[in-house]
């Protein structure tokens, strides 16, 4: 059976880690909807009628909520940075790793010797 690592981190990360993910998608989400100087994704979709459904003053509430989202993910990035330290497993907190040296094939095994070709004179 395979083990996530994120198994290993504790349910605060992983709850954290979530609401980072949220809040990425709800970003790009609003970001999309905005109508920008040029129309934007939103008039793609039906958005000429979006104004009146919304307020004339979408915008204005559009453009706080995305600072606000920004700001949060921004945040929660900074925790995750700092707090997120998945355990290792046993295998890789080893210092000693043996690398095959000159005299090796890699597998364990003795690597045959090249023979020198001599040099004409």
């Amino acid at each position: 059976m395979v083990i996530l690592p994120l198994a290993k981190v504790s349910f605060l990360m992983n709850s954290i880690m979530v609401v980072w993910v949220t809040v990425a998608v709800l970003l790009i989400l609003i970001i999309l909807i905005q109508k920008g100087k040029g129309g934007g994704l939103s008039a793609a979709f039906g958005g000429g009628g979006a104004g009146g459904v919304l307020g004339t003053k979408t915008g204005d509430f559009l453009t706080w909520v995305t600072i606000g989202l920004v700001m949060l993910f921004l945040f929660l990035g900074v925790v995750l940075v700092k707090f997120y330290v998945p355990e290792t497993s046993e295998q890789l907190r080893q210092t000693s790793v043996t690398a095959p040296g000159p005299g090796t094939d890699g597998a364990g095994g003795a690597a045959p010797t090249p023979t020198p070709t001599p040099k004409p004179e």
